[in-house]
């Protein structure tokens, strides 16, 4: 029995250098995951006070139904269609780096619930600071940056933290635009050595160690936030 793990584990890393293709995969799982949460953290923010810009003040009515068209759009299909829309469809003629399509669906897709997340944090806030900062002499604007989105960003950080962990496992679906993630790294392996077991296990065994690592990270971060309130 342990003869013939040992031998197995040696087909597949060992031999031709094999855990290259898990390694390698990982670091562009991180690589994805990374860029694709500031673009969707910048573009869930922007959209964010569009909507509650206009919920408050009834302004920027025109960008909040185009806000509210792409929330739909991209919360209404799975990721994976939109993936391939943005590969095949909007850059199918074009020759592009696929880890930056990954970026850009992935992001695109985060953007849309990292949206909810901050509007929901920005209506938290109760409406005496907004009338607090007007009274200290603050425009909308200026209300919104030095009172309310402090609040409300503090309010979000271990929501956006889960939604870092969920990005994460979602990118196992790059292997569908034929980039070498993390996931068709340990498929590449399978296929060569015709041993699903271990690459695949080894797989599952990263995320769940990446996962583990975030989820304490984002509970450590929700226990400082709770001991900053006393």
């Amino acid at each position: 029995m342990l003869e013939s793990l040992q031998r197995r584990f040696y087909l597949n890393f060992i031999k031709d250098d094999r855990w290259k293709y898990i390694w390698d995969g990982l670091g562009t799982t991180l690589k994805v995951t990374l860029f694709a949460v500031i673009l969707g953290i910048v573009l869930g923010f922007l959209v964010a006070v569009v909507r509650s810009t206009y919920e408050k003040t009834g302004k920027l009515r025109i960008l909040n139904f185009l806000c509210k068209i792409y929330l739909t759009v991209i919360r209404g299909t799975p990721v994976v269609v939109q993936l391939l829309i943005i590969y095949f469809v909007i850059f199918g003629s074009v020759k592009i780096d696929k880890v930056m399509v990954a970026v850009l669906a992935f992001g695109l897709n985060s953007g849309a619930y990292v949206a909810e997340i901050f509007r929901s944090g920005i209506m938290s806030i109760d409406n005496g600071q907004f009338e607090a900062g007007r009274s200290l002499g603050f425009n909308y604007a200026q209300t919104m940056f030095h009172i309310i989105m402090p609040q409300a960003f503090k309010n979000v950080l271990p929501a956006l933290g889960n939604e870092f962990i969920v990005l994460l496992k979602e990118t196992s679906v790059s292997g569908y635009i034929a980039m070498q993630d993390l996931t068709k790294g340990g498929d590449i392996i399978r296929s060569q050595t015709y041993d699903a077991f271990m690459p695949l296990l080894s797989v599952a065994a990263v995320y769940l160690v990446m996962v583990m690592i975030f989820t304490k990270l984002v509970s450590i971060l929700e226990r400082r936030l709770r001991n900053s309130d006393h």
